[in-house]
Order: structure tokens, then C-alpha cells, then sequence
């Protein structure tokens, strides 16, 4: 395994380095321009709001400034090496979780060394599998230590937003309590403290009403298939931070798009509610789960979310008694499709090509289904099911006169 993860990582980090060309899209001009530039903006202790293709809560400066701990790189490769770093680090918390896990559980580190690698170099190239470390290290502790899990899921949301999501299926009882409050009370000083020592730290919520339909995301597939029938006749623009619909009716696909957000947020309070059984694996399941429904649900889906759902899949893999297989290996077929689609050839996407459409067809279509399959699983893992005898045993209603 780990000479599976040496290897192909060093194939990823030569990659991104310029030592080899990957197919398709050049995926390092993120780092190389954008966070570069952000640096410079970040070190003067203010945010870069004037670009609108700042998208980020505060705690994702964390990300964006880590390079200035290797002086002696260049920003870019600094950047590369931190990323293999995290990526080297979930990789040892999901080896621990298989060995508390029992025996022969290595599927979830192995999951995390073919999907990294399958979605291909894009993966060093941006700050997600940092994310992605602290989620799955928040994971990882909350059975034992359910403070640590709040504190890293409360500074998770503050550098991704979606790490919060991780504690969704948390055992109820003192530990979740704790677990909740640590994470909300470690937001809450954190963002205080981005508010009192830093300039517009959260000027980029005024952006986000002004994103359109992502031309990767679910929401997004309806204009790919009538433009590619001649049916729609928007635009692809690079809109606020990504390439984006615009033209008619995106409005009220976007809004439909939040709206599929609230409904996916309510499905999840009212599984809580009605949650009843609880094991060692619910913790892992319910984040996966959680994460692909507001993953389907966005506005946006870029090719780096896939990262969040390979991590959080892999923890499910290494419990014995999920019910997460199906959904994760449905996943995993999805990130074939994801590096298909970019960098490889990203052109048919943005030209909504047949390959193109194609290729979101598939890629998405997969993980519609992951999701259902996966809440399914976590519904009927934990909810109880009408007892038989109550149905069958119901008093005889009188016959009418």
C-alpha cells in the first residue's frame, strides 16, 4: 500500500511540477497565479476582495499562507509538497481507522490510494485535500476524544464551510454535546478573531448571491443537453471563480439549486430526529452521506469535491458494518469520469460537446445515484422500521349497515 501511494503520488507531484505533461488542461495556474497572488494580499493582514474570484471563508488564508513555512521553494512548489504532506496524512489516519477496525480492513487506505491517483494532478494543485485532512482527523477522534473532533470540525467550516457536516451522525449523548458546542464555540472565537485582527475577512458572502450554474454541477446538466441541441442559446463565461451558464433561466436553476440544498438540509435534521440505532460506523456513514447530498445539491461542482467524498468514503471503509459500498464504489467510478472531464478534456465541457455532455451525464448520473443509495442506507440503518404485528393485529373496523 504505501509503496502504491509512494508511487503514484510521486507521478502526481512530477506532474505538477512540469517534469511530465498531463493530458488536457493545464491544472496549476490556480496556485501558480491566483493563491500566489492571494499570498502577497493575505500576508498584509487583509483579504483579496476585490477579486472576485475569491469565493473562501476566512480560514482558508491558513491554506494559502502555509508555503511561507517553506522559504526555501518557490510559492507553487511549496504549495505542492504541503499538499502531498495532507495527502500523506489522511492516508495515516485511515490506516489507523483500519486497524481499530479490525483485521484485513485496508479497503478505505487503498480506496484513498486509487482515487487520489485516478483524479489525477489536479488533486496537489488545490487546498481540498488539506480540507480533507482535517475532516477526516475530526472523524477519526470524535469516538475518543469528541472535543479535538469539534474543535478541527469548527475550524474545518471556517476554511471549506463543509466540515461541519462531519458530526452529523454522532452518537447522541455527552459526547455530542461536547463535540457540538467545542465545534461551534472554536467557530465562533476563530471568527471573531479573523474579524478583529484582519480586514475583510468576510467580505465573500456578498459574492455568492451573484454565482451562476457551474457547467460541471447537476443543476447545470439541463443547459448542457439543450445547448447541445440547439435548444438554449446562453453562454459559457469564467464567472466569479469558474466557468459558468449564463443566459436564461440559469436564475431559476440556481435557485432551484438552493432550494435542493434546504429540502437536503431538512431530509438530514428529520433523519436525526428519527435516528434510533447507532453503531461504530454511523459516524463515517452520515458525513458521506451528508456531504454527497449538498455536493449534488450545489450550484457548483468542481472537480476537487471529489476529493471530500474519496476521504470520507474511505473512513466508511473501514468499519465493518457500513452501508456505504455501493455508494463509495459508485463514487470512485465517478472519479474516472471527473478526470475525464477535466483536465482532460474540459474543452467538450465548456463546449458542450456530445463527448462532453457525455461525460457529465455519466460522471453526475453516478453520483445522483450514490446519493440516494447512500441515504437510503443511512435511513435504514438507523431508523426502526413499522413493527408487522401492528399492522397486522389492528382491531376489525365495524362493517357498514
Amino acid at each position: 500500500m504505501l509503496l502504491g501511494w509512494a508511487l503514484t503520488r510521486a507521478a502526481l507531484l512530477t506532474a505538477v511540477l512540469g517534469w511530465w505533461r498531463f493530458p488536457g488542461q493545464n491544472v496549476t495556474p490556480d496556485v501558480v497565479v491566483a493563491y500566489h497572488q492571494w499570498f502577497e494580499r493575505l500576508r498584509t493582514g487583509a483579504f483579496p476582495v476585490h477579486d472576485v474570484t475569491w469565493q473562501y471563508p476566512p480560514g482558508s488564508a491558513g491554506a494559502f499562507l502555509a508555503p511561507a513555512l517553506l522559504p526555501c521553494l518557490s510559492y507553487a512548489h511549496a504549495f505542492f509538497l504541503l499538499a502531498c504532506a495532507a495527502d500523506a496524512v489522511v492516508l495515516g489516519l485511515l490506516v489507523r481507522a483500519a486497524r481499530e477496525g479490525g483485521p484485513g480492513r485496508t479497503a478505505g487506505p487503498w480506496l484513498w490510494v486509487v482515487g487520489i491517483a485516478v483524479l489525477g494532478p489536479t488533486v496537489l494543485a488545490r487546498y481540498d485535500v488539506m480540507v480533507t485532512a482535517l475532516a477526516v482527523a475530526a472523524l477519526v477522534a470524535v469516538a475518543r476524544h469528541p472535543r479535538l473532533a469539534g474543535a478541527l470540525a469548527g475550524i474545518g467550516a471556517l476554511v471549506k464551510v463543509w466540515p461541519v457536516l462531519v458530526l452529523a451522525g454522532v452518537t447522541p449523548g455527552r459526547g455530542t454535546r461536547r463535540a457540538w458546542a467545542v465545534a461551534a464555540g472554536t467557530a465562533v472565537t476563530v471568527a471573531a478573531g479573523f474579524h478583529l485582527l484582519t480586514r475583510d475577512s468576510f467580505a465573500f458572502l456578498s459574492t455568492q448571491s451573484r454565482r451562476g450554474v457551474e457547467v460541471e454541477s447537476v443543476a447545470a446538466l439541463p443547459f448542457q443537453v439543450a445547448r447541445r441541441l440547439g435548444w438554449w442559446h446562453g453562454v459559457v463565461r469564467y464567472h466569479y471563480g469558474s466557468y459558468e451558464f449564463l443566459g436564461p433561466h440559469v436564475g431559476l436553476a440556481g435557485l432551484v439549486a438552493l432550494a435542493a440544498s434546504a429540502v437536503g438540509l431538512g431530509w438530514l435534521l428529520w433523519w436525526r430526529v428519527r435516528a434510533r440505532t447507532f453503531n461504530d460506523a454511523l459516524v463515517y456513514d452520515a458525513a458521506f452521506a451528508a456531504v454527497l447530498v449538498f455536493v449534488v445539491t450545489s450550484r457548483v461542482i468542481s472537480p476537487q469535491y471529489m476529493i471530500w467524498l474519496v476521504g470520507l468514503g474511505a473512513l466508511c471503509l473501514t468499519c465493518r458494518s457500513t452501508t456505504q459500498r455501493r455508494p463509495v464504489l459508485l463514487v470512485l467510478a465517478a472519479c474516472a469520469l471527473t478526470v475525464l472531464e477535466f483536465p482532460v478534456d474540459f474543452h467538450a465541457v465548456t463546449g458542450s460537446t456530445t463527448a462532453g455532455v457525455a461525460l457529465l451525464l455519466g460522471r453526475d448520473g453516478l453520483l445522483l445515484v450514490a446519493t440516494v443509495a447512500a441515504c437510503r442506507g443511512v435511513w435504514r440503518g438507523t431508523t426502526p422500521s413499522p413493527d408487522p404485528s401492528t399492522l397486522t393485529n389492528r382491531p376489525a373496523l365495524p362493517a357498514s349497515a
